[in-house]
């Protein structure tokens, strides 16, 4: 399968969160402070860029991040309402690029690019041997 046969640039999404204390540096390392962790933040981002394109996979096929270029830039505090978007910006064969970004309002948290992998899940399991 090629992503080029239907995964067109510009195509975006858009996710919305308030950042729970589970999703903090400082409930997973003590000491630290309970703001929104960037594993966390490069997770929405992830879950976004597959929002954006999950409609045009055929059935039995999904995407894995396979890239992140990732610059946390703002700390948010619990409570925030953070707003994850991606679009699309490249598509290759097997793989499609992203530019994502997190805000909070108008402040910019965070901004990088990331990539997707195209992958059929059967033969994945079956090589995993799952």
């Amino acid at each position: 399968m090629d992503a080029r046969d239907f995964i067109t640039i510009g195509i975006s999404a858009e996710r919305t969160l308030v950042v729970p204390v589970e999703r903090t540096v400082g409930h997973f390392v003590s000491g630290m402070p309970f703001v929104y962790a960037t594993p966390m933040m490069i997770l929405e981002m992830e879950m976004t860029s597959g929002d954006a394109i999950r409609s045009a996979l055929q059935p039995g096929w999904v995407t894995v991040g396979t890239e992140v270029d990732i610059r946390h830039l703002a700390a948010a505090l619990v409570g925030a309402t953070v707003r994850t978007t991606a679009k699309v910006i490249a598509v290759e064969r097997r793989v499609i690029r992203f530019e994502v970004e997190a805000f909070e309002g108008t402040r910019k948290l965070g901004e990088g690019r990331h990539a997707r992998g195209l992958v059929n899940v059967e033969l994945f399991n079956k090589r995993l041997g799952a």
